[in-house]
């Protein structure tokens, strides 16, 4: 248990309960709004799965303890005024009780979702493949052919980039994206693998 967040929070001040804003990592939406004690917090650190406490039961409860669909800690921070909190979380399912992503009616996705959705939908793909699914093609094909597609994509954006085609250069673009969210896909990777090589660069530039 980090002694530092605890020591930030004014417990008294909020009658020993602070609300929790629950935030996808990857889309950037708000999921839910919780509450946790001392004891919810400590559980949540401890186990890397977010609990609250219950205000109707009285009780802890773990996110997802009989649906399965649990928040996987990944970052938790405490605001300037020590009455609240925000944990960053890769969410297993959908979070609210009625099947949807988020708890809220609507939500402020971020500008890059679309890369997260359409990597939901390639996992998914590979996992089902249905009929007729180019994506499943491409999986039943190999990771050869799909490597080649990688490459044949990149040749042609930067063709489109060398005609200054910039209507070109952007479609080529996207289907390389498309087919190298795929490949990272066949190789058990994914886009957040990528971007914390990024992150890391980041840090020792």
């Amino acid at each position: 248990m980090d002694n530092l967040i605890l020591n930030k929070i004014d417990w008294q001040k909020m009658n020993h309960l602070v609300p929790v804003v629950v935030q996808c990592r990857t889309s950037g939406k708000v999921l839910m709004l919780g509450f946790m004690n001392e004891e919810a917090l400590s559980q949540t650190m401890i186990t890397g799965f977010v609990t609250f406490y219950s205000r109707s039961k009285q009780r802890l409860w773990q996110k997802g303890e009989t649906s399965g669909n649990v928040l996987k800690l990944i970052d938790i921070a405490v605001d300037c005024d020590g009455d609240s909190l925000v944990a960053l979380v890769d969410a297993v399912g959908p979070t609210c009780h009625k099947g949807s992503e988020s708890c809220f009616d609507k939500t402020y996705d971020h500008p890059y979702g679309v890369l997260t959705r359409l990597e939901n939908t390639i996992k998914q793909r590979k996992k089902d493949k249905p009929q007729n699914s180019y994506v499943t093609s491409l999986f039943k094909s190999g990771v050869s052919r799909i490597a080649q597609k990688v490459g044949e994509e990149g040749v042609e954006t930067v063709i489109a980039a060398m005609k200054n085609d910039l209507d070109e250069l952007k479609n080529e673009s996207a289907d390389l994206i498309f087919h190298l969210l795929v490949l990272l896909r066949e190789k058990e990777l994914s886009l957040q693998d990528v971007i914390n090589v990024l992150h890391a660069r980041e840090s020792n530039s």
